[in-house]
């Protein structure tokens, strides 16, 4: 494989936004990026020892990232150090991959080239490229339907964590390739809706999954350049940027629609943006439907819905958009079957509903209404365990809207509420420990946008905090990205959400002072599902140990019992990775 010279490849034009902050080590990310703290100090030093260079004061503590940066950088544009010319042809093979939109579909490999910039029209072709070289952990293929299948009825996976052995294997862990295995069908077309894209690590699984001629269409939330002219040089993307009606609101949602040439199609709900950072050495979460197939011909335009109503909820949310190029999605979705999901769609959208007899479509309302429409009676000792990779601003005491709106929502059964006890918050978030001793040290509080200009508006939040811990499954050290939300006791599990939603006022909502004409406004779009025992297992509740045989045992994410924060913890805070000043 002839990697391209430095003199092919065009220098980045654009600067990096997180400037002396920025923690990537994609190659695809320094082709496109330019990065003044690492130049000058590869300027400054003569040295062709790595390790021997000097690192300023202020970026000692990153030093072992730094350094991998630079080399990144110097294999992508190798120099000779005594002229500063680039060097002529190294014969190793370059990491940044930029997909061709051509596919030589006879042999069954689509072709690959090795792009001077995302824009670019310089490439050397080749014909194949080793799946180990750029993905970091590889499962056989051919094998993610029977894994499916044993994962039922719950259908819940974690990511593989590629620093923690013992997931690669595990039953309940999976890889993005996993998710596109051509055992769960032949795909046609799919939707990718996300907040943060990589658009060459996402077409470099596509590529190396055999699809990447197949439609896709990706609606996003955060600009990238990378994809505003995707469609020039990959004429089967079609990438849409979603404006948000408020500088603060978030296209959160993280969802894949998969479609298969049988006519079949998936539903997919992640926490997992698509770039490679959040498919390494995080914990992530993924429900995944079974086949949905169409509905035979003539079939009432009733039939084929879910008990827990999830076509409706999820062409409500799609129909959001008020996007043409999802048209035919949403006439696909009408035309299949979905009677056998088990899981409600919590959807958020942004602005304000109205309630309709206590029933809110969006946000923590509707969980309000689905819990006290069909959970089972849950005891009140029972605690709210919230657990998110970011925290909102709450107020300055914790019945500004925690232990009240939020907890009268998900305090909810069948059962009225009257002069019950409210149950208690636990929340657990990292400990700046917790990120210390992580699989990337502080690196891997990247995803913890948490700061502390906002902690230090609700210092009394440090009563609620519990630890990551998850050695059941192998992740203590892969800090969570997951978004999760339950109740339980005794080892028995009520209900479960997973979810994009952070606990904050932008993702659940907030209702207005009004006793007349409540309503609840909502910032972002998140998306999420709900389990509910009554529709899963038909039972009163999920199990938690094994020891119990009457239900399933849910899979777990954390350690039960729960560690609270000891006197020295602290919550990890944005600022130690990205200061404010």
């Amino acid at each position: 494989m002839e990697k391209l010279t430095s003199k092919q490849r065009t220098k980045p034009t654009f600067v990096c936004q997180y400037g002396k902050n920025c923690y990537r080590k994609n190659p695809h990310h320094f082709m496109e990026y330019t990065h003044e703290h690492l130049e000058k100090i590869m300027k400054q030093n003569t040295t062709h020892h790595l390790e021997q260079f000097k690192i300023p004061d202020e970026l000692i503590s990153h030093k072992e990232l730094i350094i991998d940066q630079i080399k990144i950088i110097e294999e992508l544009f190798p120099t000779n150090k005594s002229n500063e010319e680039p060097l002529a042809k190294k014969n190793k093979p370059d990491k940044a991959l930029a997909i061709s939109s051509h596919s030589n579909e006879s042999n069954g490999v689509d072709k690959i080239s090795l792009n001077s910039a995302s824009t670019s029209q310089q490439s050397a072709s080749v014909s194949k490229f080793d799946i180990h070289q750029y993905i970091k952990v590889v499962t056989p293929k051919g094998k993610m339907k029977e894994k499916l299948d044993a994962a039922q009825p719950f259908n819940f996976f974690l990511t593989s964590i590629t620093s923690s052995p013992p997931t690669h294997n595990e039953p309940l862990s999976i890889t993005f390739q996993e998710i596109l295995d051509s055992s769960l069908g032949e795909l046609e077309s799919s939707v990718q809706i996300n907040f943060m894209v990589e658009i060459g690590w996402l077409l470099g699984q596509y590529y190396f999954a055999g699809c990447l001629s197949k439609k896709l269409l990706i609606l996003y939330g955060t600009k990238s350049p990378d994809l505003e002219n995707i469609h020039k040089t990959k004429p089967q993307v079609t990438a849409i940027e979603i404006k948000m009606p408020t500088p603060f609101a978030t296209h959160h949602t993280k969802m894949m629609l998969l479609g298969y040439k049988d006519g079949s199609m998936r539903v997919v709900i992640s926490t997992a943006n698509l770039y490679e950072d959040d498919w390494h050495n995080r914990t992530q979460g993924i429900w995944i439907s079974h086949a949905l197939h169409p509905l035979h011909e003539g079939s009432d335009t009733a039939a084929g819905e879910s008990p827990t109503e999830f076509r409706n909820e999820l062409l409500k949310y799609l129909s959001s958009y008020k996007l043409p190029q999802l048209q035919p999605w949403l006439v696909r979705i009408r035309k299949t079957n979905f009677s056998e999901v088990n899981v409600f769609l919590v959807t958020s959208i942004p602005g304000a509903y109205q309630s309709t007899n206590g029933h809110f479509a969006h946000g923590h309302g509707k969980v309000s209404w689905l819990l006290s429409k069909h959970a089972a009676p849950i005891e009140d000792s029972s605690p709210i365990v919230a657990q998110s990779s970011s925290l909102g601003s709450f107020g300055a005491s914790p019945d500004s809207w925690l232990t009240s709106e939020f907890v009268n929502s998900f305090r909810r059964d069948t059962r009225e509420i009257g002069l019950r006890k409210i149950p208690s918050v636990r929340i657990i978030y990292p400990s700046f420990n917790n990120v210390a001793n992580s699989h990337d040290h502080l690196i891997g509080g990247g995803c913890l946008p948490y700061g502390n200009q906002t902690h230090q508006k609700q210092l009394w939040l440090n009563d609620f905090f519990y630890q990551w811990r998850a050695d059941c499954r192998y992740r203590t050290k892969a800090m969570p990205h997951i978004k999760t939300y339950c109740r339980w006791t005794d080892k028995k599990l009520f209900w479960f959400i997973l979810t994009s939603a952070n606990l904050s006022k932008a993702a659940w909502g907030q209702k207005n002072k009004s006793l007349t004409n409540p309503s609840l406004r909502i910032s972002n779009y998140e998306a999420g599902v709900l389990f509910l025992p009554k529709f899963v297992t038909n039972t009163r509740y999920f199990s938690m140990d094994e020891s119990d045989c009457s239900t399933p045992m849910f899979p777990p994410v954390y350690d039960v019992p729960l560690t609270k924060f000891v006197v020295d913890d602290t919550p990890f805070l944005s600022d130690i990775l990205f200061p404010t000043n």
